[in-house]
C-alpha cells in the first residue's frame, strides 16, 4: 500500500497541500475559516493521515515540542493535573509536551540543545545565564515564580497568599493560637518555606502571635508528637494550618489518636482541595487553587510566545479560595 502524503488529504478535502500543512501542523499567524480546518482534519482522519514531525523539524529546524522544565519537587495531584491541563491545551494546537524534572548536575543547555523544542516553560524561574543562552538560540522561554511579581512574560502564583488565607479563616473562626504543619521533604522548602511565611504575616496583620512550627511525617506517629507539642503550652494551639491536604490528614489522624475532637478542639485547614480531603472525617477545609486556569494562561502564553499576532493572556484573577468544610 503506497505511503500516505498531504497530497491525498488535500485531493479528499478539496483544499492546497498548503492549506493542508498549515491546519495539521498548527500553523498560527494563518486565516482558514473553520470549516475548512474541520474538512482537512475529517478527511486525514478518514485517510489515517499524520503530518511526519522529523519532516517538520527539518523544514523548520525545530521541532513542535514544548520543553517543560520541573525543579526537583515531588508530583503530587496538584502538578499532575496541571500537566494533563497544559498538554490538553497545547496539544489542540499541534504541540507536544516533553516534561523532564531537573535531578542532578546535568545543565538545562544539554537538554534543549538535544531536543531542539520551539519552547521552553519553566514552573520556577530560570537561572538567568540559561534564559539568555535559550534566548540566544532563537528559543522562547515562558517562566513562572512563587512569588509576586509584576514581569508580564512571567507567571506568578504567590505561595505567601495561601498562608495568609488559611490564618484569616482561621482567625474569623475565632481563633487566637495556631499551630503550622510543614512537610518533612525538603524538596518542597520552596512551597513550604513561602506558605509558611504568609501564614506568619497574616498572624502579625491580626496582631496575634506567630504560628508554632512543628513538621509532620505523612504518619500517625510523627503527628501524635506534633499534636502533643501544639497543646502542651501554657496556651494550647487551637488552629492548625498544614501545608497542603496530605499533611492536613496526618494532623488529623494525630488528633483522633490523642482524643481530640476536629474542629470543636482543634480546627484544621489543608491546601490544593484532593479528593481526599472531601472524604476525611470531618471533610477537610482547604485551600482550592485555579488549576485549570493556571494551566490554561501558561498554554496561552506559550501561544503567544509563538505568535507575535496573539495577545499574551492576563494573568488569572481568582487563583485561590478557601472551601469551608467540617473541620474548622
Amino acid at each position: 500500500m503506497p505511503r500516505l502524503t498531504s497530497a491525498d488529504v488535500a485531493r479528499e478535502s478539496g483544499v492546497s497541500r498548503t492549506t493542508v500543512s498549515y491546519v495539521l501542523n498548527g500553523k498560527t499567524g494563518v486565516t482558514i475559516p473553520e470549516s475548512t480546518r474541520q474538512r482537512v482534519r475529517d478527511a486525514a482522519a478518514r485517510l489515517g493521515y499524520t503530518p511526519s514531525a522529523a519532516a517538520r523539524t527539518l523544514r523548520s529546524g525545530r521541532s513542535d515540542l514544548v520543553l517543560c522544565v520541573l525543579p526537583n519537587w515531588t508530583i503530587g495531584p496538584v502538578i499532575d493535573t496541571l500537566l494533563d491541563h497544559l498538554t490538553t491545551r497545547l496539544a489542540d494546537r499541534g504541540l507536544s509536551v516533553l516534561v523532564h524534572q531537573s535531578r542532578g548536575p546535568r545543565p538545562l543547555s544539554e537538554l534543549w540543545r538535544a531536543v531542539t523544542p520551539r519552547v521552553v516553560l519553566g514552573l520556577a524561574p530560570f537561572a538567568e545565564e540559561d534564559e539568555r543562552a535559550m534566548r540566544q538560540a532563537g528559543i522562547q522561554v515562558v517562566g513562572s515564580a512563587l512569588d509576586e511579581i509584576t514581569h508580564p512574560g512571567t507567571f506568578s502564583v504567590p505561595q505567601t497568599r495561601i498562608g495568609q488565607l488559611q490564618v484569616e479563616h482561621l482567625a474569623e473562626r475565632g481563633h487566637r493560637v495556631m499551630g503550622y504543619a510543614a512537610p518533612s521533604d525538603d524538596r518542597l522548602a520552596a512551597f513550604a518555606d513561602r506558605r509558611l511565611a504568609g501564614a506568619a504575616q497574616g498572624c502579625e496583620q491580626l496582631g496575634l502571635p506567630a504560628p508554632e512550627v512543628q513538621v509532620v511525617d505523612l504518619d500517625v506517629a510523627s503527628a501524635v508528637a506534633a499534636v502533643r507539642s501544639w497543646r502542651a503550652g501554657a496556651e494550647p494551639v487551637t488552629a492548625i494550618a498544614a501545608y497542603n491536604d496530605e499533611v492536613a490528614l496526618a494532623v488529623l489522624s494525630g488528633l483522633r489518636a490523642e482524643g481530640l475532637r476536629t474542629p470543636q478542639d482543634v480546627a484544621v485547614i489543608g491546601v490544593d482541595d484532593i479528593p481526599a480531603a472531601r472524604l476525611a472525617a470531618p471533610a477537610l477545609t482547604t485551600i482550592w487553587q485555579a488549576i485549570d486556569a493556571q494551566a490554561r494562561y501558561l498554554a496561552d502564553a506559550v501561544l503567544a510566545a509563538l505568535d507575535d499576532s496573539v495577545e499574551p493572556p492576563a494573568q488569572p484573577d481568582d487563583v485561590f479560595h478557601v472551601i469551608a468544610r467540617d473541620s474548622t
